[in-house]
């Protein structure tokens, strides 16, 4: 068997998203990757089309690891996420012909199910607590025991889970099951607002009015988003302490893993990092310290399945658990990807999830199925997923941006 074309999709059914599809000289016989990064898919189609799909004509699908390490290791430019995030689409839809040939779903190549169901999660959010409040009531009655809760936050406007009104609106997208800004549509090149001191004082404020009103049965947390010091991490980390946390995630920036040890020492609430690593490396001095209790990659832009199995077997004998990053900006082949490897592994934690418009499914059928708090994985050969072509095709790129986040002073922030 060898592969005969590879062909690259950017569609945007309400945002844009970038497909990868391997056929292979067995007729009928294809795989569905996805290969989308947030703002900058243009340039993944491109490292797709004009590098990387000539160095594959001719090879032998089944040969997924030494594909794998030929596309990253072999061009000795290694790694970024551009770089793993092609990787990743090629990634997928090789796991996609594999199971399809077999006649399996991707998990069962993976050693079978550990589980039934993946847990999952989603996002509730408002401009003030009673909303965070109503929207994290409304996830329960669809079955969510996990919730992820954001609030406005004082002149942080337009800042990703804290913006208030943006994130209210867009918590209606998807029959509430949508959250963060822009999971519902192209993001436009937009600056927003940010300033610590008040995000710190708001934060803990938040947990106290949702513990008071949701008792401790439902399972909360919170997503900082990189944008904290090392000290004023410690710090939220501590006073969340009396809300028991599901976890806190994100609280620190990736470039400064040393600093997890002053969270750790000041706090016992669980830490969940790791959505803008690109590769196992990356994860290895967290994982190995134990100073995460969750490991989030996106397996979207760490290559694939391939790594992220590799990075759940590091975290098992350390105890630290999965919990994959699943937002809207990533197609449905990667939340299929990210449910196969769930319900695979043994030290699976939570699965973030989001519900994806009629134009999605569309576009890309065969999206993960939610009942009852848990997702399940297709039981077709493959992953499951596939892509309409014809529909892809009425929905063209449409250019957008992650929004730029300014301190007061007018100096740029994480965003």
């Amino acid at each position: 068997m060898k592969i005969t074309k590879v062909r690259v999709f950017v569609t945007c059914p309400t945002r844009n998203y970038v497909a990868v599809k391997i056929e292979t000289d067995e007729p009928g016989l294809y795989g569905v990757g996805d290969a989308t990064l947030n703002g900058r898919e243009l340039a993944v189609a491109s490292a797709l089309q004009d590098h990387i799909a000539p160095l594959l004509i001719g090879r032998d699908p089944d040969r997924i690891e030494d594909i794998w390490q030929y596309l990253f290791r072999g061009s000795y430019w290694r790694g970024g996420p551009i770089q793993m995030t092609a990787l990743a689409g090629i990634d997928l839809a090789l796991w996609d012909i594999k199971g399809k040939r077999a006649g399996l779903p991707v998990y069962s190549l993976l050693g079978g199910r550990t589980r039934d169901g993946a847990l999952a999660y989603s996002h509730a959010g408002g401009g003030e607590f009673s909303e965070v409040h109503e929207s994290a009531c409304a996830l329960r009655e669809r079955g969510f025991k996990v919730i992820r809760v954001q609030c406005a936050v004082p002149h942080a406007i337009g800042t990703y889970g804290v913006g208030g009104a943006a994130e209210a609106a867009s918590a209606t997208w998807g029959a509430g099951l949508g959250g963060s800004v822009g999971d519902g549509g192209p993001m436009p090149s937009v600056e927003a607002n940010w300033e610590p001191a008040n995000y710190l004082r708001v934060i803990p404020k938040m947990f106290d009015y949702l513990r008071q009103r949701m008792g401790d049965e439902i399972e909360l947390f919170h997503d900082v988003h990189e944008r904290l010091s090392p000290i004023q991490a410690a710090r939220l980390a501590k006073e969340l302490e009396p809300y028991r946390l599901f976890f806190l995630e994100d609280p620190l920036r990736p470039e400064h893993k040393e600093s997890f040890r002053l969270v750790r020492h000041h706090s016992t609430t669980p830490i969940a990092m790791g959505e803008l690593f690109h590769n196992k490396y990356e994860c290895l001095p967290l994982i190995t310290e134990q100073l995460i209790d969750y490991i989030r990659c996106d397996i979207g832009h760490i290559g694939g399945i391939t790594e992220a199995r590799k990075i759940a077997a590091i975290a098992e004998p350390y105890q630290v658990l999965t919990a994959w990053h699943g937002p809207g900006d990533v197609g449905p082949a990667t939340h299929a990807a990210n449910v196969h490897v769930d319900c695979a592994i043994p030290n699976f934690g939570v699965q973030e999830m989001v519900q994806f418009s009629e134009a999605v499914h569309e576009v890309f059928p065969g999206a993960p199925e939610f009942r009852d708090g848990y997702l399940f994985p297709s039981e077709k050969p493959g992953l499951g997923t596939d892509i309409n072509e014809a529909a892809a095709a009425k929905y063209p790129y449409q250019r957008s941006y992650l929004p730029t986040v300014r301190r007061a002073d007018g100096s740029v922030h994480d965003w």
